[in-house]
């Protein structure tokens, strides 16, 4: 049967920034198998499918090139900067609040309307902390330097878990080159998304004096060899760098993907005292590229 889609950029206002996502209408009906050839069809990191909810107002699930993922930003932003281009959500008074299911959960989302820009929030779970990981394993999966990293890396999660990893500078970032062997041996083959050892690497300060934290996420394959843009390492990252006291306001601006050439921000809170957060709102911008049919 034919489907409708939209190519949405998520965290950007602009064509061809930030992380793109293909989001397809009412497809319930799509077979996990086909769900998953369109990610590589594509060479996007995800995919979103619209599939309706019991619980919430809209329903979405996220795919991966060969697994799902239950909780993912840029697809997030991407479905509701859809949803909002095609009228399905009314956004005549410049705000509107509904809920969306994803495999995670529900998740609150907010929209403000201004000058024909709509800015999308989500509230992401309260984060769960995890185990910590040794820097000299970082290091060794990026070709780094203990003393590149800083404080303790950990596993976090506000629906998908990353292992945040706080670089000293932009120059220990850009020398972070993926080894895929030791990603391999920390990630062995049939690994549960919740317990992969996927580090998102982070250093305080924007790329731009907009930005207060600029981050990678290089990816082994099938994925993309790095991520423009990275919604729930975001949340994860936000709660991290709040739990453990390395910045002083709840409140920022994450920058990624300028590097790429595809750059992407996102406004960031952390709610929540730093001993307990108890969630995290990830905030941007979508721009829809393209729309069409999809025959499967």
């Amino acid at each position: 049967m034919p489907h409708s889609f939209d190519w949405v950029d998520a965290f950007t206002s602009q064509t061809f920034g930030g992380n793109g996502c293909v989001v397809v209408h009412d497809a319930a009906d799509i077979p996990i198998e086909d769900c998953l050839a369109l990610v590589r069809e594509t060479s996007l990191s995800e995919c979103a499918f619209l599939v309706g909810s019991d619980v919430a107002d809209f329903g979405a699930r996220y795919y991966l090139a060969d697994k799902e993922i239950l909780m993912a930003g840029h697809p997030t932003i991407a479905t509701v900067t859809s949803l909002i281009d095609r009228g399905v959500v009314d956004l005549s008074s410049g705000h509107a609040q509904f809920t969306l299911e994803v495999g995670a959960g529900v998740l609150p989302i907010e929209v403000v309307s201004s000058d024909g820009s709509a800015v999308i929030t989500m509230t992401q779970p309260a984060p769960k902390f995890g185990r910590e990981i040794e820097a000299g394993i970082i290091a060794e999966m990026y070709g780094l330097t203990k003393e590149d990293i800083v404080g303790q890396p950990q596993i976090v999660s506000t629906g998908t878990a990353f292992c945040i990893a706080v670089l000293k500078d932009k120059d220990a970032l850009r020398r972070a080159v993926l080894n895929p062997a030791v990603w391999a041996s920390l990630n062995p083959e049939g690994t549960a998304r919740a317990d992969l050892m996927e580090p998102f690497l982070v250093t305080l300060g924007g790329e731009t004096e907009a930005g207060d934290t600029f981050s990678r996420l290089l990816l082994p394959a099938p994925m993309p060899p790095e991520d423009p843009f990275t919604g729930s390492a975001t949340g994860c990252m936000a709660a991290y760098l709040w739990h453990h006291n390395l910045i002083d306001e709840p409140r920022f601006t994450a920058q990624q993907g300028h590097w790429m050439g595809r750059p992407g921000d996102a406004q960031v809170e952390v709610l929540g005292l730093r001993d307990a957060p108890t969630g995290v709102k990830v905030g941007g911008m979508g721009k829809v590229v393209m729309w069409g049919v999809l025959e499967i």
